[in-house]
């Protein structure tokens, strides 16, 4: 694997009414995907550049003033569960545990020492 940034994730209290403004102020796609959880795929055009996706955010909203509050990068890796166990080593925390995304692979949340959240996935279409 190639350790790159491969997707990234917005999270939204009202999915639809930010997927409406991404599409007009972007002109990106919002396509309903059929998993387990409530999710969009997000095509943000041709040529260079990653796609991601959105998701129903699961807490409150950033406060107002707070000082970065931005969309979740994912990492492409070889394990997600290794993966997590280094973060947690390296000072990091595990946010969400890693699950499967049924025919995509495996994901999983870590937090870096500051607190910053970043997604990890594991391609593998057998995943369940």
């Amino acid at each position: 694997m190639s350790n790159r940034p491969v997707h990234f994730e917005i999270h939204a209290k009202n999915p639809t009414r930010v997927a409406a403004f991404y599409a007009a102020v972007f002109g990106w796609q919002f396509l309903k995907w059929d998993g387990p959880k409530p999710y969009w795929v997000v095509n943000t055009g041709d040529g260079d550049g990653i796609n991601g996706g959105l998701m129903v955010r699961q807490g409150d909203s950033p406060a107002e003033g707070q000082p970065v509050n931005a969309f979740v990068l994912n990492i492409q890796v070889d394990s997600v569960a290794d993966t997590l166990a280094a973060a947690v080593r390296h000072g990091g925390m595990e946010a969400v545990a890693r699950f499967a995304a049924p025919g995509v692979g495996w994901i999983g949340y870590a937090k870096d020492p500051d607190g910053n959240i970043f997604g990890l996935h594991q391609p593998d279409e057998t995943a369940a």
